[in-house]
């Protein structure tokens, strides 16, 4: 079939030509020690001595970013989406430790726009950047009659490396042991098919305008904020302060599916939801969609989008040192003996009730 039959068929192979050159310059920023290989060969090429790790145990991640992308659709909003892909792929490589070296992402749509194509890799470059991975490589695929016109959809793939001796894995979490909250930056990029599902049952919102709990923000930007990258400042505080035994990545599951992947079998979590102030579009959200405080701790990251476990003795530093790379830290509960729960939510019915 000629390259003119292909584009009557739907398929312009020229379109993708030209996006792989346009992205070049923003996956050139990406750049870090162990890239072998520019953009555009079969497949890319990564030295891992050349990082410096003398005993490494690679640990990756995929995800996509879910139902969020139709937001940035729907309100042609198309730069920060890429961000998201990469910060669900690298805050999960993280809890354990492992330090992202680099990221791939899978780009599909029905009909290759090129300008929104390379607004959403430009945003998958960012998050690379931020994260101090590099893109290495990807797939743009072009496949008319599988998306609705104008759909499209992103997912990522990232490995990381750690020292065998700094691996994290939790099992060194014991009673007494205390639990910090990272803030959110909103609702990251879980639980959006219920979110879209109750905006579009509200009355009088409009993505175009404020709504009551954006601060002001239009709809559209507020709900298409960033997922967090807490990569930078993870590995700072394992690099100076240390002892951080268990780290959870709070996504599609919420607080009470997520703490227990990390705990070793003889201990519970116990947190205090009366630590943190549960930020408006929770409290909305549990309002208008007649939520229970259990859908929200099942569903959603309630402002606390990564859990950091350590001694009590290395909390303050702890603290400080996140606090010093931007993050907002709340001391949010403590390990406990077994009890009948994994995670038990204090106050959970009189602090998220509205």
């Amino acid at each position: 079939m000629s390259d003119s039959a292909y584009k009557q068929a739907g398929v312009d192979i020229e379109a993708a030509a030209d996006l792989v050159e346009n992205i070049k310059p923003h996956i050139k920023r990406t750049n870090r020690s162990g890239v072998m290989s520019a953009i555009g060969g079969f497949g890319a090429m990564f030295d891992l001595k050349e990082t410096g790790y003398k005993d490494p145990i690679l640990v990756s991640g995929t995800d996509g970013v879910g139902t969020k992308i139709k937001i940035a659709i729907d309100t042609n909003r198309h730069d920060t989406i890429g961000i998201d892909a990469v910060a669900m792929c690298v805050n999960d490589i993280i809890v354990q430790g492992a330090e992202p070296l680099y990221f791939l992402d899978y780009f599909a749509t029905g009909h290759l726009d090129t300008h929104v194509a390379e607004d959403v890799i430009k945003g998958v470059a960012k998050g690379c950047e931020e994260s101090g991975c590099a893109l290495i490589g990807g797939e743009t695929a072009e496949m008319p009659g599988l998306y609705a016109d104008g759909d499209y959809d992103l997912a990522g793939f990232s490995v990381g490396a750690v020292e065998r001796d700094q691996l994290i894995t939790g099992q060194e979490i014991k009673e007494g042991d205390i639990i910090l909250g990272l803030a959110s930056s909103g609702l990251h990029s879980n639980g959006f098919s219920l979110v879209r599902k109750i905006i579009d049952s509200a009355d009088n919102l409009d993505y175009e305008q404020p709504a009551s709990f954006t601060d002001g923000q239009k709809l559209a930007d507020f709900l298409l904020t960033p997922t967090r990258l807490y990569v930078k400042s993870i590995l700072k505080a394992m690099k100076e302060i240390g002892g951080i035994k268990g780290l959870s990545h709070i996504t599609g599951g919420g607080l009470l599916e997520n703490v227990p992947r990390v705990l070793p079998e003889n201990v519970t979590a116990e947190i205090d939801t009366g630590t943190w102030e549960l930020p408006e579009i929770f409290k909305w959200l549990t309002k208008e969609g007649k939520l229970k405080p259990s859908d929200l701790a099942t569903t959603l990251n309630t402002g606390i989008g990564m859990i950091v476990i350590c001694p009590a003795d290395k909390k303050d530093a702890l603290t400080e040192s996140f606090k010093n790379s931007g993050e907002i830290v709340y001391e949010i509960g403590r390990i406990t003996a077994k009890q009948d729960e994994e995670v038990k939510l204090i106050g959970l019915e009189e602090n998220w009730a509205v």
